[in-house]
């Protein structure tokens, strides 16, 4: 039986206010060629179909889209929800989509009900393990702590314990959504943070034929039956080193026989640069990155003036902007208290002016900012 294992689809996501619908969509429109061409039997979603518990509709209706391409692909899918989901939204009418090979689970009630998928070498079990949010299992379950590893152990025991009824040639899938000690986190994951118990160690996983695990956005490898396969786009500047994609799992007689990682295409690159604005706007190593989204840290001594403006002449997809003075400037050693020490207010507003533009005020607004000052002062001496 082959798999392709992806996650974190996150639809109707934007990056620092750009849509990526249109990006979203090309990765769906990947994720359907591979399907056809690598005879994928069963597509796995670990979690974060959307990127919130209220989706926008044009999210939903491109979610919908990939639901009836995949199915008329003849495969089957199992896509489980993820903490940006909203559970009980993601499980509506479950019962009548699982009649076209599509199975979408949401409540934890059902993870150990597995959908059971039939190949040569007998039953294949996926158990579709959502989000499990510890403050409201602790009390249903009788949890002996609150934290996501006893929410995890739970689970994996009425998982076991249903495997064990089965015949003993079952394989098992689990699909879950958490973060596994040992991953590697970045920007854009929501925290999950319980108590300061975030992390579920991998061994919960032993004895499973293959963890489809979803949550982190980075491809990473936990152990050989163990992975994430990440997101398909980037949503921070903290991946701009990830290679994003999906995993091709072959599921033979005995357990997991190959998996190789299917790159997925890439929209827009991303790349965080940094130096002083007449350099990257001058020098023609920087020109490679004209067509990326850009984080841009501007490192000259004083804050330069309408620094993103001139920077979108160059670099027009430049979307966020630091500025880290690189040590030529004021001192660091001077203390606030110092810096302020025998300064107006009206005075300390115009440095400011300064600071922020590079450049000093001009007459007619210090003229304002004495005016300004001026009249506060005579409101508060008649208050």
């Amino acid at each position: 039986m082959r798999l392709l294992h992806t996650s974190d689809w996150h639809l109707g996501r934007s990056f620092h206010r750009e849509s990526l619908l249109d990006a979203q969509a090309a990765f769906l429109d990947h994720l359907i060629t591979t399907v056809r061409s690598e005879r994928v039997d069963v597509v796995l979603v670990s979690g974060d179909l959307y990127d919130r518990a209220l989706p926008p509709v044009e999210a939903v209706r491109l979610f919908d889209e990939a639901l009836h391409r995949i199915h008329a692909t003849g495969a089957r899918a199992v896509l489980i929800g993820g903490n940006h989901d909203s559970l009980g939204r993601i499980d509506y009418a479950s019962g009548l989509i699982d009649t076209a090979g599509i199975h979408v689970r949401g409540s934890p009630d059902h993870l150990a009900d597995p959908v059971v998928i039939e190949d040569g070498h007998g039953p294949v079990a996926f158990y579709p393990v959502p989000y499990l949010e510890p403050d409201l299992l602790r009390h249903r379950w009788e949890l002996t702590e609150r934290s996501h590893e006893a929410a995890m152990e739970h689970a994996m025991r009425r998982i076991r314990a249903d495997l064990a009824r089965r015949p003993a040639h079952t394989r098992s899938v689990v699909l879950s959504h958490a973060f596994v000690t040992g991953g590697s986190a970045s920007d854009s994951e929501r925290d999950i943070s319980v108590g300061g118990a975030t992390h579920v160690p991998a061994s919960l996983f032993d004895g499973v034929d293959y963890a489809a695990l979803g949550h982190l956005h980075g491809s990473q490898l936990m152990r050989p039956h163990v992975r994430y396969s990440g997101s398909p786009l980037a949503y921070s500047f903290s991946e701009e080193n990830h290679t994003k994609g999906s995993w091709l799992v072959d599921l033979g007689p005995g357990g997991v026989t190959a998996a190789e990682f299917v790159p997925a295409p890439v929209w827009r690159p991303i790349a965080r640069i940094s130096g002083r604005i007449g350099d990257l706007l001058s020098e023609p190593g920087w020109e490679r990155y004209t067509d990326h989204w850009l984080q841009v840290t501007v490192t000259d001594p004083v804050r330069p003036t309408f620094p993103m403006d001139r920077l979108r002449e160059r670099f027009p997809h430049t979307l966020h902007l630091d500025f880290a003075p690189d040590g030529d400037g004021e001192p660091a050693d001077r203390s606030w208290a110092q810096r302020v020490t025998n300064r107006s207010e009206r005075e300390l507003a115009l440095d400011f002016v300064s600071w922020a533009r590079g450049a000093d005020p001009t007459e007619e607004e210090q003229r304002l900012l004495r005016t300004a000052f001026d009249d506060i002062n005579r409101r508060e001496v008649t208050r």
